[in-house]
């Protein structure tokens, strides 16, 4: 699997476009808006957009789905079905942070525990990791020991838990219980920031690591 990370919005989010190196087919995931700097790392990359993958509802990760979604004629696939409350006020959340009122989306499917997702040739495992939102889910590639966490770990830190609708128990459950077991040696993609390991982040990261 091949992938680029492309920070969108003036909360610089990381989103991520993944492809297939045999068919170069991929999927953006969460894309929070900047479409045009999306569109043009697809065609940098020589990469056919066929399908969107959302972690969580926040429009910084959203906002630029439905239009994304209706521009290309592709599917959204995600969140988990638990997410819906935030995705139909996603336009209002926007507004609170004082951002442009971003469209809401209706996923052609919502994702849930152990489900996967086809990219080109891919194979990507669904987590369902609550905490940061209820719905939360994080997408995980075994043979590239790759992990797109969206909100839910960061480098040296971990997801917000003061939202409405947040938390910290789940969250820091999602992480030792639905992270961990994946292997020290993934790499994580987060939502927000550099990437890491997740072996590094059980020794040093002081939310949840495991002298701490």
């Amino acid at each position: 699997m091949k992938y680029t990370i492309i920070p969108v919005t003036a909360l610089q989010q990381n989103c991520s476009l993944i492809w297939c190196e045999e068919s170069h087919k991929g999927a953006v995931i969460d894309p929070g808006g900047d479409l045009e700097k999306i569109l043009h790392a697809a065609v940098s990359n020589s990469v056919t957009i066929e399908k969107i993958l959302i972690t969580h509802a926040h429009f910084d990760h959203a906002g630029g789905a439905h239009e994304l979604a209706e521009k290309l004629s592709i599917p959204i696939e995600g969140p988990h079905i638990a997410d819906q409350p935030i995705v139909e006020r996603m336009g209002i959340q926007a507004s609170s942070y004082g951002f442009q009122p971003v469209p809401s989306f209706t996923p052609n499917r919502w994702l849930q525990q152990d489900d996967t997702i086809t990219v080109g040739n891919l194979t990507l495992q669904v987590l369902h990791c609550p905490g940061h939102t209820p719905g939360h889910v994080i997408f995980f590639h075994p043979e590239s020991k790759l992990a797109f966490v969206g909100d839910v770990i960061f480098q040296g830190s971990i997801g917000r838990t003061d939202f409405p609708l947040s938390n910290h128990a789940d969250l820091i459950h999602s992480i030792r219980q639905k992270l961990w077991p994946l292997g020290r040696d993934v790499t994580f993609i987060p939502g927000h920031g550099p990437n890491s390991t997740f072996g590094a982040e059980q020794s040093s990261n002081p939310f949840v690591g495991d002298d701490y």
